[in-house]
């Protein structure tokens, strides 16, 4: 009696393991299948070239020993350190360097957008690669009370990602990290790029993913 019950119960837990193992397989090969697979580099600049990107810059480096005070709508505007959190000297440094890079890579840019905080108009501005449009879709999330909500705010986001940008460019968009964690797969560091393909049909594929120092290692890679 007690071999069979023990052969009943090795049964159950041999069905059990299988039944767990083919799950987690199943979860293993879906998140495979969703990973997408990012450029390398000559075929991200043949890409950015070609245009049809939007790319979504995190503002470039902050200083961390400022603080966001956020206690009414348009505190955001307020470019005074000791109110909200602005640009560092090195983070002005990078914007400069990337629209530097981006302009010799002879990357087109037909719109420029910016969450209208100032470190984020700043980023935009500094980078030189156009007119800069202050753009409420990408809100920073600490602000999205006053912009309905944070679903709100990452609705308008992804619907600006998977927007084609104007014809015979790509699109620019400076904005903040937890709107991209939020509405995307990535969260960009400081000054980050990160390149999505809209496709077509309402979405939209992270394709590229650039660091701020790499646009001149692109840069150099591509004269080499």
């Amino acid at each position: 009696m007690m071999c069979k019950s023990q052969k009943l119960i090795d049964r159950v837990l041999c069905h059990w393991l299988t039944l767990v193992l083919s799950i987690l397989l199943l979860f293993i090969n879906s998140a495979a299948a969703t990973t997408p697979t990012l450029l390398n580099d000559l075929a991200l600049v043949d890409a950015l070239r070609t245009g049809g990107h939007n790319i979504y810059f995190r503002h470039v480096s902050t200083d961390w020993s400022q603080s966001d005070n956020l206690h009414q709508a348009d505190d955001w505007l307020n470019c005074d350190p000791t109110q909200m959190r602005q640009l560092s000297e090195a983070g002005r440094a990078d914007a400069m360097a990337i629209g530097n890079a981006i302009r010799k890579l002879e990357v087109p840019v037909s719109e420029i957008l910016a969450s209208p905080y100032c470190r984020t108009v700043e980023t935009a501005r500094l980078m030189g690669l156009g007119q800069v449009t202050t753009s409420t879709a990408v809100m920073n999330l600490r602000a999205a009370e006053y912009f309905g909500g944070r679903a709100a705010i990452v609705t308008t986001a992804q619907r600006l990602l998977s927007t084609p940008p104007p014809a015979g460019g790509n699109r620019v968009i400076v904005a903040h990290g937890n709107v991209a964690s939020a509405a995307t797969p990535a969260y960009p560091a400081e000054g980050e790029g990160l390149v999505f393909k809209p496709e077509g049909d309402g979405s939209f594929i992270l394709v590229g993913r650039v660091e701020p120092g790499q646009w001149a290692e692109l840069l150099a890679t591509v004269t080499d």
